[in-house]
């Protein structure tokens, strides 16, 4: 190395050693990240607002398609959760993500659950109703990652080969059925089975909580 190099090695290891560099390297370094957090808050600010508006439509449109008289249906906010609750839903292979008490006329008319289960390509969100004997009026998919052409088929409620629309089969379905799989009276769209059996695990997971509310 020549003098010349070992000289400017020298400088730059002084200057580093230098508190007030330090110091000056700190605040610097403290300005930036000030910047990008105040940058990152105002995304989130801006954006938040119409990701929930999303939300909230998604979730009042699934809360419509599960009950047996949309016109005349009201539901409350959502209910608070009890651990008996979300323990029957994850028992079932699910989580319970929100309860709402239907009204139909003003009267009570069961219940819908938003509950998440696992799909082939992630997390599938759905939207299932109850009446108040604990029976299927519904199901319902706010969310989901299937595969486009193949487990979505499962998400858009197409028929079966047995001519059901996929989703509609749950409709009358209770906890006296016993535990709901594919094969034996649920059927799968063909080549979707992991994503049928996602709506199922779901619906077995909203029935067993159903069964605690009374």
């Amino acid at each position: 190395m020549s003098k010349q190099s070992n000289a400017a090695v020298q400088e730059a290891e002084k200057i580093q050693m230098d508190p007030k560099y330090i110091l000056t390297l700190t605040v610097r370094l403290f300005g930036a990240c000030l910047v990008v957090a105040f940058l990152l808050g105002l995304v989130n600010m801006v954006t938040l607002p119409n990701i929930t508006a999303r939300k909230k439509a998604a979730t009042d449109a699934a809360l419509k398609q599960v009950v047996e008289n949309p016109d005349n249906s009201e539901f409350s906010d959502a209910l608070e959760l009890s651990d008996d609750m979300t323990t029957a839903a994850s028992g079932a292979g699910a989580t319970l993500e929100s309860l709402y008490a239907v009204m139909e006329n003003g009267d009570a008319a069961g219940y819908a659950l938003t509950v998440v289960a696992s799909g082939s390509q992630g997390n599938i969100e759905m939207m299932v109703g109850v009446d108040e004997a604990d029976i299927v009026t519904g199901v319902s998919i706010v969310s989901n990652s299937e595969t486009p052409g193949i487990g979505s088929k499962v998400m858009g409620n197409e028929p079966t080969a047995s001519g059901t629309p996929v989703l509609d089969q749950f409709i009358g379905k209770s906890p006296a059925d016993g535990t709901l799989v594919v094969g034996s009276g649920i059927d799968a769209i063909s080549g979707a089975t992991v994503s049928s059996r996602g709506v199922t695990t779901g619906v077995n997971a909203a029935l067993a909580v159903a069964a605690l509310i009374d």
